[in-house]
């Protein structure tokens, strides 16, 4: 599973082929979260809450970034990195 960012310590990752809704994985100190894309919500999993917040802004602000990329896991074409919070 390609890792396309890394927010302090927080890995976000995506697998190729994987079920809908678009979203991401994301772990953090042996927590892991399914991250829906559409609006930054844990769906299964869970997050401290100080990380998840973190997580829900990252992701709404790189939301068409993280839906290119859903698209391209779809299609199996190479994932692009997205810049975490100080990165740009």
């Amino acid at each position: 599973m390609p890792t396309i960012s890394i927010l302090g310590g927080i890995v976000v990752s995506m697998y190729y082929n994987d079920h809908p809704p678009p979203h991401f994985h994301a772990y953090y100190q042996g927590h892991r979260a399914l991250v829906t894309i559409e609006d930054g919500a844990i769906a299964r999993g869970s997050l401290p809450l100080r990380v998840e917040r973190k997580v829900r802004g990252w992701a709404l602000l790189r939301q068409e970034e993280l839906l290119a990329n859903w698209q391209r896991a779809q299609d199996d074409e190479p994932l692009e990195r997205i810049a975490g919070p100080g990165d740009d």
